[in-house]
């Protein structure tokens, strides 16, 4: 409404009145029965829109829901035919898990993002480069300095921009107040009331925190996360009744298992830091690159925290195959940060996201 110009106040996720006259002057304007009610008719006049007609394509200003994301994947799949979209698995609601394929060079490199519900965020960053390069590989033009052809015959870019898409619904509000799912959500929410529901969100629907679910010291992870009280399905920090035991991780850990990944990179937020290594692994090149990274940014190149070293995807990865893999934590702030962080959020992390292609 606000890029077609039939709304002028601040965008804050409300369907208020504004919002509401927005909608009734768009329906009037295309000879629709203005009620303000946004309906399959209204929905069908949009699309086109929402599908880039105006020339954009990943909103970066507004709050970014799985079915955002899929309008999007058939947008760019549309107009860049070069792209390959497929699914890893299903979240515990049925949602699938979709990646992308970018590419085709012997050099296969992974991007993720959107573990966490409350860290949707980091799938507009992932979803923004994924655009910018497609662009750039049609218009043979250069990104971040490298020529798109030129990194697209040289590697292969998996993106999977929204491992856990239930929380992140639940989180952007997709999921509506008092359905199913949300009164599972808040029931587990109740018994943790120190943590705001629903934007300390970062689980899986059924409460698993899915960056604790990887077997690389589970166990201690475990014992670290019970200590601090997470004994039960909860908001956050809860690592699960064992490994691998919610299927969002698990498809995670099966499509790592059926490629060759030379590195990956794995987005949360917040902090600004990049985490590379994991107990006393020393992948080849992995602090060099880190450092590159770190260059290129702004972030700082550390250790993980110990109390946070245990069972996440990058340490599993670095310890299955001793290859360079990376946390990204990006921006500052309390989750979910705003989109108004979006534009230099991006901007820090897009050489990141390059140079994991030219450096694997």
């Amino acid at each position: 409404m606000k890029i077609l110009g039939f709304y002028f106040g601040n965008i804050d996720g409300i369907y208020g009145n504004q919002t509401k006259n927005a909608v009734i002057s768009f329906q009037k304007s295309f000879g629709l029965s203005g009620d303000g009610i946004v309906g399959p008719t209204t929905w069908n006049a949009l699309m086109p829109y929402i599908n880039g007609a105006l020339g954009f394509i990943i909103p970066t200003n507004i709050s970014y829901s799985s079915s955002i994301l899929n309008i999007n994947l058939n947008t760019l799949r549309t107009l860049y035919p070069f792209i390959s979209i497929g699914y890893i698995g299903k979240s515990i609601l049925g949602k699938n898990i979709p990646f992308v394929k970018i590419g085709n060079g012997n050099k296969e490199v992974f991007y993720s993002a959107s573990y966490h519900g409350n860290e949707w965020i980091t799938s507009t960053v992932l979803m923004k480069f994924l655009a910018d390069y497609c662009y750039c590989y049609k218009n043979n033009l250069s990104i971040f300095g490298y020529s798109a052809r030129m990194l697209f015959n040289s590697a292969t870019i998996y993106i999977v921009p929204m491992v856990n898409p239930d929380g992140v619904d639940l989180v952007t509000g997709e999921i509506g107040i008092g359905s199913p799912p949300y009164n599972l959500a808040k029931n587990i929410s109740n018994n943790y009331p120190s943590i705001p529901f629903v934007n300390g969100w970062k689980a899986n629907i059924r409460g698993v925190d899915l960056n604790l679910q990887f077997p690389a010291g589970w166990e201690n992870a475990r014992e670290i996360k019970y200590s601090q009280g997470f004994t039960s399905p909860a908001p956050r920090d809860f690592v699960g009744f064992g490994p691998l035991t919610e299927p969002e991780a698990l498809a995670v850990y099966n499509f790592t298992l059926s490629h060759n990944f030379r590195l990956i990179l794995a987005y949360h937020s917040q902090g600004e830091v990049i985490y590379w290594q994991f107990q006393n692994y020393n992948p080849p090149r992995s602090f060099e690159i880190g450092q590159r990274f770190s260059e290129v940014s702004g972030y700082s190149l550390e250790d993980t925290p110990f109390n946070s070293s245990f069972a996440g995807f990058k340490d599993w990865f670095i310890q299955s195959y001793n290859r360079p893999g990376y946390t990204v934590e990006v921006g500052l702030g309390t989750n979910p940060l705003p989109i108004s962080q979006f534009d230099k959020i991006y901007a820090d992390n897009l050489g990141i996201l390059t140079l994991g292609a030219v450096l694997a």
